[in-house]
């Protein structure tokens, strides 16, 4: 199954002629991994079983991008429909080519509950 990320107002536009829209980014489920691309900004593999939990966040966070820090990743274009989802064992990433350890990845996605639903663990 594949998604898109949900983008916001001027986030859009910006993110686009950064290389990180739609053109150039997606969310990927399949029985083995999730793969999530936003342009060249962020990549991550994260193989299925390492998928503990996927949940609606509520939180509005106003920045927009790739960022991070000590295993939490946020992910989005817009400050809306977000889900976390929590992974353990810690899996690999790449934000701006860097190496990063994913633990929680918040991405806001044009459809959250079906991501969600396609995420189900158990």
């Amino acid at each position: 199954m594949k998604f898109g990320f949900s983008y916001g107002g001027p986030s859009r536009v910006l993110l686009t002629a950064l290389g990180c829209g739609h053109r150039f980014s997606s969310i990927e489920v399949d029985d083995t991994t999730l793969r999530v691309r936003l342009g060249w900004a962020f990549r991550a593999t994260i193989p299925r079983p390492a998928i503990t939990g996927a949940a609606p966040d509520t939180r509005r966070p106003i920045s927009r991008g790739a960022h991070g820090w000590r295993g939490r990743w946020l992910v989005n274009g817009a400050g809306r429909d977000l889900v976390t989802i929590t992974v353990d064992p810690p899996a690999r990433g790449y934000c701006t080519g860097v190496p990063i350890r994913i633990r929680e990845l918040t991405l806001s996605v044009d459809a959250p509950a079906e991501l969600i639903e396609a995420l189900a663990v158990g």
